[in-house]
């Protein structure tokens, strides 16, 4: 079995209150900061794609995006660190719980910078120190200050920060499902 394959199941196997939590609680929130077209980079299994109307996704992962597609929703691959698209394409974005993925950020923050129209909204979420322990995969640890100095060194300013499910250190050191969140503009 490949990376892909095993995320993907992995993704496949999340709990029904875990949609729950995102359908009800995550998304609108993320959601009060984004309007117009919106792209979900590293959508996964197109779960944001699915809720927010006017959202097109994308994603490395051959096996999420045919699964996405066969769902009926608007999900493209992309190659590493590149954007199928034109610039100035979308009003917003969203990165969630890709950075940590990443060990070169950079060419992929530059991507979403280039497809955006300014002032866009870029949301850009990321997990709590126990979220980060939990994966292998994880490259990079986002506490607060360095998620935004490395998106601010993108190009963006930072418009509001907030925490799911509340701020609290307790939470992020011994909850799996911490995450902090960054809402930032394009300049």
């Amino acid at each position: 079995m490949t990376g892909y394959d095993e995320y993907f199941e992995q993704l496949r196997r999340r709990k029904r209150a875990g949609l729950w939590y995102r359908d009800l609680w995550l998304y609108p929130r993320i959601c009060r900061h984004l309007s117009g077209a919106v792209l979900d980079v590293g959508c996964g299994i197109g779960d944001f794609v699915r809720h927010r109307p006017h959202t097109i996704g994308v994603d490395v992962n051959p096996k999420s995006v045919a699964f996405c597609q066969n769902q009926g929703l608007r999900v493209q691959r992309m190659q590493p660190d590149r954007l199928p698209f034109a610039d100035c394409e979308f009003d917003g974005a969203v990165l969630d719980n890709v950075l940590e993925h990443l060990e070169q950020p950079e060419p992929l923050l530059a991507e979403v910078r280039r497809v955006l129209r300014a002032p866009g909204r870029f949301v850009v979420g990321v997990p709590g120190e126990r979220g980060f322990d939990s994966d292998s995969d994880h490259k990079r640890p986002y506490p607060e200050g360095t998620l935004v100095r490395t998106v601010q060194s993108a190009g963006f300013q930072l418009s509001h920060m907030f925490h799911q499910p509340i701020r609290s250190r307790l939470l992020d050191r011994h909850f799996r499902y911490y995450a902090i969140y960054g809402v930032f503009r394009r300049v």
